[in-house]
């Protein structure tokens, strides 16, 4: 064969594979419910739509340039806080009222799917804006003069592994890698952290999902670590899903670690409920169902929860892609408690807390950054929102934009907003992983709010014998009695 007919054929292939990849990006069932009817307490959960190959709307960050920033709700005013940064994502707020933010990407890791998966998920982490290496940073950025821009930057670690999750308590800073929780010995104030890590666990590496949220106990004497999936539901096997899907618990001073909650896709945001005291995430559901299934989450986690993964989603409600025995009985899987949109990512999560200057409009709930949709058409997320809850703590209602949506309406997006926490003056902090870009919210002029007060009560007296149905104790508690969450 000769040496132009060669290069013919291969011309011929390549033009095949990019015709046929241009026809899937472009093909795929749009949503017949709006985004917000697949949101609330009450969803609408329409009937599964099984895709071999799935929606695809991948919408290209442009970037913000040099005076572009997001609406904010009315009231509220946003700034540019921090710009310039190379993929920042998980921002933290010390004491002293410095920011720490992880500049990081995922690692190289192999995608659930095999080669072809691989090669187009490749193609659409880069139209995404994700498809770079990790920067594997840690910095430091202050506002020494409390006028909402940080003046100063340091870098304090250049040679972390994916990095996410970050917590300090006690001169210690913990930083969750993709693969490993780390401590670091750390003084709030400085701008240096050398050093050997000490590492408290391994933790399951990379997979689909490899950010790693880390939150401590308000006594300090645990951590928690949000650990998502290899996959999307399991399709290689419960064994590459060992320590997955599920939120950790390790005691700092013995070392003990158990799961404290499972059958969670991809939980992310990790937070306190300043009315019960719960332990609050926010979680990524299934793909492939259609576009509007399944609806992201904000939820509690009671201890020895399970929501379902992968044999179920809100609820019982079985898929029937899921192969073999369930892995739980489908009584005991728990209801997620508030649905924040079909593929939206939720991501960062933060509740209203004392100082926080928001406005009335926004003192008395919770604060959840939506990521944004790569496979629901029309795309969704890419902004912000508030979601209010009542005087028990509960959600309710709908979720109301603080920033109104990165989409530009044309295909494309300036930015992804992804995680949230509150600087020193009370404003709302938000991470912009593809703008490089930390965004600060407030109401300009409002007073910091009142801290929530936490709901006590007496407990239930313990049950001696099982007598009827034991869930209907907790439907009708003795008088005096009060239940956080009814």
């Amino acid at each position: 064969m000769s040496r132009l007919k060669k290069i013919l054929i291969a011309l011929v292939v390549i033009i095949v594979v990019v015709a046929a990849l241009g026809w899937w990006l472009t093909r795929g069932d749009p949503a017949e419910l709006s985004l917000e009817e697949t949101t609330g307490t009450d969803p609408v959960l329409a009937a599964p739509d099984e895709q071999t190959i799935p929606t695809v709307k991948v919408a290209k960050p442009i970037g913000w340039g040099e005076d572009g920033a997001p609406a904010a709700a009315e009231g509220l005013a946003v700034s540019r806080f921090a710009e310039g940064l190379d993929h920042p994502r998980v921002i933290y707020t010390m004491p002293n009222g410095d920011v720490l933010v992880t500049l990081t990407n995922a690692p190289p890791r192999e995608i659930s799917g095999g080669w072809l998966t691989n090669f187009v998920a490749g193609i659409l982490f880069s139209e995404a804006g994700a498809g770079g290496p990790s920067p594997n940073k840690l910095v430091l950025l202050r506002d020494a003069d409390g006028d909402g821009v940080a003046e100063e930057r340091h870098l304090l670690r250049d040679d972390l592994n994916s990095p996410s999750g970050l917590a300090w308590a006690d001169g210690k800073l913990y930083v969750a890698d993709h693969n490993a929780l780390l401590s670091f010995p750390y003084e709030e104030g400085a701008t240096t952290l050398s050093g050997e890590p000490e590492k408290l666990a391994d933790l399951p590496p990379a997979g689909n999902h490899w950010m790693r949220n880390v939150l401590l106990s308000e006594d300090g004497e645990s951590i928690y670590i949000a650990v998502g999936s290899a996959s999307n539901i399991a399709e290689n096997g419960l064994e590459l899903e060992e320590g997955r899907a599920a939120i950790h618990e390790v005691n700092l001073e013995t070392g003990f670690a158990r799961v404290f909650g499972s059958g969670m896709r991809n939980p992310n945001g990790l937070a306190w409920n300043p009315w019960s005291g719960e332990l609050w995430t926010t979680v990524n559901e299934r793909d492939m169902l259609g576009s509007d299934l399944v609806p992201d989450y904000l939820t509690d986690v009671p201890i020895g929860a399970h929501y379902g993964w992968p044999w179920f989603y809100f609820g019982d409600i079985v898929d029937e892609r899921v192969k073999g025995a369930y892995g739980i009985n489908p009584s005991y899987v728990r209801t997620p408690r508030y649905a924040m949109g079909a593929h939206v990512a939720a991501l960062g999560l933060v509740f209203s807390q004392e100082g926080s200057r928001m406005g009335e409009g926004f003192s008395n709930g919770a604060f959840v950054a939506r990521h944004g949709s790569w496979n629901r058409k029309p795309a969704a997320g890419y902004d912000v929102v508030y979601v209010e809850f009542d005087e028990r703590g509960n959600p309710v209602g709908k979720p109301k934009q603080v920033l109104d949506s990165f989409l530009t309406g044309t295909g494309e997006t300036h930015g992804r907003p992804t995680w949230l926490a509150w600087d020193q003056t009370g404003s709302l902090l938000v991470s912009d992983d593809t703008a490089g870009i930390i965004w600060r919210v407030m109401a300009p002029g409002a007073e910091g709010s009142a801290a929530i007060e936490r709901i006590k009560g007496d407990r239930l007296p313990p049950q001696i014998e099982l007598k009827g149905d034991p869930s209907r104790a907790f439907e009708n508690p003795p008088p005096g009695i009060s239940m956080p969450g009814m």
